[in-house]
């Protein structure tokens, strides 16, 4: 018999204030290669107007490290009256972007907070991480190991878009206008990406005196077995399809001189497979957990541009899975795209807004292009 999960709280932290577009590379700084063109298709396409970046735009240095960013966004969190942080059990960290190779993010961030000793773990990934991070803590309580958890989901994708540290790739010549996916390639990130974090606090027992999300299933796919690598960082891709990594290079001098740290991108992949890929999964998890689109009150998906929605869709409707735009709740406009952070803040928003009501239905969708993988989770406002 396994114990009910709840989330009774969420919390996420931005850092400085928002950038709008014509911001971007005052912060970052300039790349001269890249084609005006492309800026402007990208953003868009991505339909950002606003994202947050770690940085001090007077200096070009960092205000806060991942890990500082994690720690904040746990310290926001307040599930009940006279909440201590001593109180959590394990301490679930997803990211992206690590501070260090080693040692794990998760211990980085339980180092910030100056917690007494407690479990802690760190997932490693791209957008999933962050839901590797809160399946961890689901299942840790749901299994009886402990009653609650924090799990986490951060970036400081800021550190690879900053002009010095990035190399775009795209032909000049290419058509961007007609082929926008040609434009990922080489700057999608750039024109997309946002640091932050978010937490979640879960529980054994739902919230006394306010409304608990209770978590039914978090379920992904990964295609990894099928498909090359998509988007990666520290290598870079052989003729074969096989990856170069940065351990090869003859010397850390060469590493950088070949940019083997700068995040890349292969976008005829993504283009051919991202969608279709989420359609299969959503098949799968139809079939496998009995969902039916009708009973779904919210909808909150985690995609990286505008330009992906009206695919997702289309792919829905495929499947058979359809719902509205009117249920779809997303918060990429103001925010950016905070990769593993993304969900937590989507799901902090709409927990806080007051809109939710007892009974409904949640189902959140998070794609990962790294090597093709999809999560989904269904929650109940309880």
């Amino acid at each position: 018999m396994t114990n009910n999960v709840y989330i009774n709280d969420l919390a996420g932290f931005l850092p400085n204030d928002p950038v709008s577009n014509e911001e971007i590379e005052n912060v970052l700084g300039r790349i001269n290669e890249i084609p005006s063109l492309s800026k402007q298709r990208m953003l868009a396409n991505n339909k950002i107007l606003k994202r947050y970046y770690a940085i001090d735009p007077s200096t070009g240095k960092f205000t806060h490290t991942n890990a500082q960013l994690t720690a904040e966004a746990v310290r926001r969190l307040n599930p009940h009256e006279n909440f201590s942080m001593d109180e959590i059990e394990t301490l679930c960290c997803g990211t992206t972007s690590p501070d260090l190779i080693m040692p794990g993010h998760g211990l980085m961030v339980l180092g910030e907070l100056g917690l007494k000793p407690c479990e802690a773990v760190s997932m490693a990934g791209i957008c999933l991480s962050g839901m590797a991070a809160l399946k961890y803590g689901y299942l840790s309580i749901a299994s009886g190991v402990t009653q609650n958890a924090v799990g986490t989901g951060s970036e400081l994708s800021s550190s690879f878009m900053r002009a010095d540290f990035f190399t775009p790739s795209v032909d000049p010549e290419a058509d961007i206008a007609g082929e926008p996916i040609l434009a990922f390639n080489a700057d999608f990130l750039r024109w997309m990406l946002s640091d932050g974090a978010g937490a979640a606090f879960l529980s054994n027992t739902p919230n006394e005196n306010d409304i608990s999300l209770k978590i039914e299933w978090i379920d992904s796919l990964s295609f990894a077995g099928e498909f090359p690598t998509c988007m990666y960082a520290g290598g870079k891709q052989n003729p074969d399809g096989s990856i170069f990594g940065w351990r090869e290079a003859d010397s850390c001098v060469a590493a950088a001189d070949e940019n083997l740290m700068a995040v890349k991108q292969d976008t005829k992949l993504l283009g051919s497979q991202i969608v279709k890929t989420m359609g299969r999964t959503l098949s799968h998890m139809v079939e496998k957990h009995g969902l039916r689109a009708d009973d779904i009150d919210w909808y909150l998906p985690h995609y990286s541009s505008h330009y992906f929605r009206d695919k997702f869709y289309q792919v829905m409707e495929e499947v058979g899975f359809e719902i509205p735009y009117e249920r779809w709740f997303t918060n990429l406009p103001y925010t950016g795209n905070i990769g593993s952070a993304s969900i937590y803040i989507i799901m902090e928003e709409i927990f806080k807004s007051g809109r939710l009501k007892r009974g409904e239905k949640i189902l959140c969708f998070i794609p990962e292009s790294g090597r093709f993988a999809h999560c989904f989770m269904l929650l109940t406002v309880v």
